[in-house]
């Protein structure tokens, strides 16, 4: 197993928990759509200057050769963002990330089987017994369990 891949994107999801609490408070005192902005452009600034250190890793010239659709992550972001703030606001960090994960699990497997990062992945059995296990977990999670 690729363990420091996955140690990246653990750290990644512990830093969206974060991220989303965070994003949440500032959401509440500036508005949700201040809030996303303020972040992207904190995120712009911070990138910008890792670029300027000479800290990239290819070239931005060689993105014009990527295709048209792989460009819409940055409106996704801007989605993903005002979402997570959005609902972590409102059920929590919990609730949110629980949906989230749910969200990210099923379409993470549907976009593995079209293979749109160039490998298909195949889902054997134990992958979907894994899944159907995964979502019967949130279904426990997000509950109400006062009744």
């Amino acid at each position: 197993m690729k363990t420091v891949a996955l140690l990246i994107a653990a750290l990644s999801g512990a830093s969206m928990a974060v991220q989303g609490a965070f994003n949440a408070v500032l959401g509440k005192k500036a508005g949700s759509f201040e809030a996303s902005f303020i972040v992207h452009l904190i995120g712009t600034l911070l990138l910008g200057g890792l670029l300027a250190l000479g800290l990239g890793q290819g070239g931005l010239r060689k993105a014009a050769l990527a295709p048209w659709w792989s460009f819409l992550g940055g409106p996704l972001s801007v989605l993903i963002i005002w979402g997570v703030l959005k609902s972590v606001g409102e059920v929590g960090v919990s609730n949110a990330n629980t949906a989230i994960v749910a969200a990210q699990i099923v379409t993470a497997i549907l976009l593995d089987c079209i293979g749109v990062t160039g490998e298909k992945v195949s889902i054997s059995w134990m992958k979907g017994v894994g899944a159907i296990l995964f979502i019967s977990g949130v279904y426990l999670l997000l509950r109400d369990g006062s009744s």
